[in-house]
């Protein structure tokens, strides 16, 4: 099967990180002769663009039988460069397009959390190898989600969260630490400036839940996170067991305790003891709504979502992941 790649270069993410990471993988290309066109992202929200053309114009679904349709020609696939922000922005483009289409993906952004939920190198040529090496897309789990008070839709490829984490995202996005920490390649460490700043100020707060035809009330909530597959933050293993080759999505609750106890379920964290903690709740299931009424941060995928009251569903979606 023969390729050309259509690179999507996010040139600001992992601040600059990711236009580095760019033009490492397309001399790798170059000088090994592959069919290759690079686009770069030149402001905010020129992925939007990029897509929507190459969806009209240049890529195609996959199915078994692509390659006989294609024969000896090349099969358009794309691989986005960037951070779990740049692979969002894609992958809800392609949602709103109603497009359903394989997407490969290098990651260069500071935490690169999805590429450590699929088992993905982190390291950039070991990532387009294992891409180059793939005769056909693995299918996995990603989640929708639909926000009735703002009337908002989406998929996202890691976690929502609404509380401590959507609150340490805002404030690590707000702060100057994050991209002084990416020009060392210690972009994970600014969250844990921020982990320190918010739970001096994070607040309990009420939220109903409702999964598997169950549900749950919480008083005093402190981190609410619904996710893919284990990891938020930068490599913290926040649902030890979540999957993305299953086709469910994960809740975890962790309700407010005093300081001491949560600087003692963080060391549990560390250990991935923190599953025993009785204030630490994990809930699988197919379909969930949870509904916040006193605002709160919210996060998707480390875009924040604004600080305001939630009533959100989250239900489970196929992609097909080239790697």
């Amino acid at each position: 099967m023969k390729f050309h790649y259509h690179l999507l270069i996010n040139q600001a993410s992992g601040s600059g990180h990711g236009k580095k990471t760019g033009e490492r993988i397309a001399n790798l290309l170059k000088n090994k002769n592959f069919q290759y066109t690079a686009y770069y992202t030149e402001y905010a929200g020129h992925e939007h663009e990029i897509i929507k053309d190459l969806v009209e114009t240049t890529l195609i679904p996959w199915t078994e039988e692509t390659p006989e349709m294609i024969g000896d020609g090349y099969f358009p696939l794309l691989i986005v460069i960037g951070g779990d922000g740049t692979l969002h922005q894609v992958m809800n483009q392609f949602y709103h397009l109603g497009a359903e289409l394989p997407i490969a993906y290098i990651p260069a952004g500071s935490g690169n959390d999805f590429a450590r939920g699929i088992g993905l190198p982190r390291e950039p040529e070991q990532a387009f190898w294992r891409i180059a090496k793939a005769q056909a897309p693995q299918s996995i789990n990603i989640l929708t989600y639909e926000e009735k008070i703002q009337e908002e839709k989406g998929v996202f490829v890691n976690n929502v969260g609404i509380g401590l984490d959507a609150a340490i995202v805002h404030a690590t996005n707000e702060s100057g630490t994050k991209e002084k920490l990416n020009k060392y390649n210690l972009g994970s460490l600014s969250y844990i400036v921020s982990v320190l700043k918010v739970l001096f100020t994070q607040k309990g707060f009420p939220i109903l839940v409702e999964i598997n035809g169950k549900e749950y009330s919480f008083e005093k909530a402190f981190l609410c996170t619904t996710t893919n597959h284990p990891y938020f933050g930068g490599g913290v293993a926040i649902a030890p067991s979540a999957d993305v080759t299953k086709s469910n999505l994960d809740l975890v609750i962790v309700e407010r305790i005093s300081l001491f106890k949560i600087l003692g379920l963080i060391f549990k964290l560390l250990r991935k003891k923190h599953t025993t903690s009785k204030h630490f709740h994990q809930f699988t299931g197919n379909r969930l709504q949870i509904v916040s009424p006193v605002p709160q941060y919210g996060q998707a995928d480390g875009e924040v979502l604004g600080h305001r009251s939630f009533d959100i569903t989250f239900a489970t979606k196929k992609q097909q992941i080239w790697y």
